[in-house]
């Protein structure tokens, strides 16, 4: 009897240890396995927790197949899947995975009765019994033709059985007991769109929570089985998620720690006082925020990891913005850069260029001889594409050196960001010391820097996740503080550079902890607009990166789940949001190029006054 007891406890703890853990491939089950067009290793090498094989016994012989009609010499339980798992243990000395104590579930269903079965499975086990579980990493437990729960103890002790939850089963015949699966159907007609009704969810999480309290791990058959379905099943706590989809399952569930992100740390968005909003009145400076990569589906991972709160929330006219480059439906950084920067669209990987990789004049250089002076900060390598749009001019965006030249030549009055490396390769100190423009290579100099001034420090850029800290805020605070007062006006873009990074790491964490940084130098910018009702205030983004989709959050929680469609750039159309005076001419749905053509029209206007 404390044998029994002892079995129970130990069964119920491993229940519940697996419920409480992540979803890991370990927790994937291959559905009809035999059928893959690999059996056995496309779910190994997937490291899944679980594999199904239908058996029929046949001539003193146990054949894996769906029906009688596929039963095949060269298809036997031993050859498709216990001589594999034995030579792969004995290799890994005792394990299915070297250095790993991952179990495998080898879930064998019975086609023939168990009388005609059991007798021919039971001799054909005991030449793996080393390999076993409680032995060795391997389960084996039956289902379909299974002996009734009264004649288990007639067989050996590593063979255990399929319940299923409607079955009172004594602590005897639990012992036993090694999985309890049920038909998806018996409890809802879900298709997998969509969310289960309330009465269905009850349905279900009543029997998980049953089967659970026995310590035993669930699964249920014929499951919805695509990508929303997974991420509801795993949202119910069920143990084992059953595919035919082997591949397409591992990849999302090794995904997972990439795609799963709570924010801890929520901040107080800006009361905007909308000074000047929809108004066509005197502008004066203009702060352009490009958050790269930034497409709608990462404003909203933002907005739900900040409990539902986000500056650009706020901003009353918005607009879209068609970002294809003159030689690719999509964009890269180059080529989105240029048009906002200089109103023509370019190729692909082009700095400030126009299709005959002629260069074009940029904002800086034209608003120059107006009087208006600019800076140009980026949470990135101040060389790389979308701030190099806005001083340089070279037909191709990996030219870091010759576009770090080019900023000699440039009407740029402050630089910030990263890119130390690539100014102090080319000895550009003295050059831009000769030419009055001061130069630093260190964060704490900001607070003393006067225009003209370039400030780049590659350590202040690394990523928020690595310990960034506040950059985009204080860089934005500088220029505006040093370009603001007694000029005609000025003109400041500021680069969110890394929600790209983020997506095309096609990591959520990266992509959200980037993208609430840059939303909190959003609402500095409100603040600075409303401080003086004459600065206009536009946020967009050059591309979106990764084509991000929302699966799953939770506004209370800030949790956030992610899934990516690719690690590149889409053709989506982006957002325009603008705040201040004259934001109202940024609605409507346009040409990336339109974004220089207003913002030069609306400054050049007023500079003449």
């Amino acid at each position: 009897m404390k044998k029994l007891l002892l079995l129970l406890l130990c069964a119920s703890l491993s229940a519940s240890a697996q419920s409480s853990l992540p979803y890991t491939t370990a927790r994937a089950h291959s559905h009809n396995d035999y059928e893959q067009p690999v059996p056995f290793y496309t779910a190994y090498y997937q490291h899944f927790g679980s594999v199904e094989a239908d058996v029929f016994a046949q001539d003193d012989s146990l054949y894996v197949s769906h029906e009688t009609a596929g039963i095949s010499d060269a298809r036997t339980l031993s050859r498709l899947y216990l001589d594999p798992l034995a030579g792969l243990i004995r290799k890994n000395k005792g394990a299915l995975y070297t250095g790993d104590k991952q179990e495998l579930q080898l879930l064998i269903d019975l086609k023939t009765s168990a009388a005609s079965t059991m007798p021919i499975l039971v001799r054909e086990l005991r030449r793996y019994e080393d390999i076993l579980a409680p032995k060795g990493p391997v389960r084996i437990v039956l289902s379909g033709n299974t002996p009734s729960p009264a004649e288990f103890d007639n067989f050996p002790a590593y063979i255990f059985y399929d319940g299923r939850p409607e079955v009172a089963y004594t602590p005897a015949q639990l012992a036993h007991v090694g999985l309890i699966s049920q038909a998806f159907s018996k409890y809802t007609r879900w298709n997998g769109k969509g969310v289960l009704t309330a009465p269905d969810k009850a349905a279900i999480t009543g029997v998980i929570t049953r089967v659970h309290a026995l310590g035993k791990p669930v699964r249920f058959w014929a499951t919805p089985d695509h990508v929303n379905a997974w991420k509801m099943l795993m949202n119910l706590g069920i143990d084992y998620i059953n595919t035919d989809h082997v591949e397409e399952l591992g990849a999302y569930l090794r995904a997972r720690p990439q795609a799963e992100f709570t924010f801890s740390q929520p901040y107080a968005t800006y009361k905007p006082a909308y000074r000047n909003n929809d108004v066509r009145t005197e502008v004066k400076h203009v702060i352009l925020l490009i958050g790269d990569g930034m497409g709608l589906a990462q404003i909203y991972a933002g907005l739900t990891a900040n409990r539902g709160q986000l500056n650009l929330a706020k901003f009353l006219n918005i607009g879209f913005s068609k970002t294809n480059a003159s030689d690719s439906y999509i964009t890269d950084s180059a080529a989105g850069g240029t048009a906002m920067a200089t109103g023509k669209k370019t190729r692909n990987r082009a700095i400030g260029v126009d299709t005959n990789l002629v260069a074009v004049p940029n904002l800086p250089e034209k608003l120059k001889k107006h009087g208006i002076r600019s800076a140009v900060i980026s949470a990135g390598s101040i060389t790389d594409a979308t701030p190099a749009a806005f001083y340089a001019h070279q037909p191709y965006r990996e030219m870091e050196k010759e576009i770090a030249h080019d900023f000699l030549k440039s009407s740029v009055d402050i630089l910030i960001g990263g890119g130390k490396s690539v100014f102090e390769s080319e000895k550009m100190a003295d050059s831009l010391r000769a030419r009055s423009v001061k130069f630093s290579g260190q964060w704490d100099d900001l607070a003393k820097m006067k225009a003209p001034f370039v400030l780049l420090d590659d350590a202040k850029t690394v990523s928020v996740q690595k310990g960034r800290g506040e950059f985009l805020i204080p860089a934005l605070q500088k220029a505006y503080q040093e370009l603001h007062t007694g000029r005609p006006g000025s003109f400041i873009m500021a680069e969110g550079a890394q929600i790209d990074y983020g997506g095309h790491a096609n990591v959520v964490s990266y992509v959200v902890s980037e993208m609430t940084d840059f939303d909190q130098a959003v609402g500095e910018a409100m603040r600075l607009a409303d401080s003086d009702g004459k600065t206009l205030v536009i946020v967009t983004a050059d591309h979106e990166t990764g084509g991000l989709t929302l699966l799953d959050g939770d506004l209370q929680k800030g949790y956030v789940d992610g899934h990516f469609s690719t690690n590149d750039h889409t053709a989506i159309m982006v957002p325009v949001f603008a705040y201040g005076p004259h934001s109202l001419d940024f609605r409507g749905t346009y040409e990336n190029t339109e974004i220089y053509e207003k913002i030069l029209a609306i400054l050049t206007r007023y500079s003449k006054k």
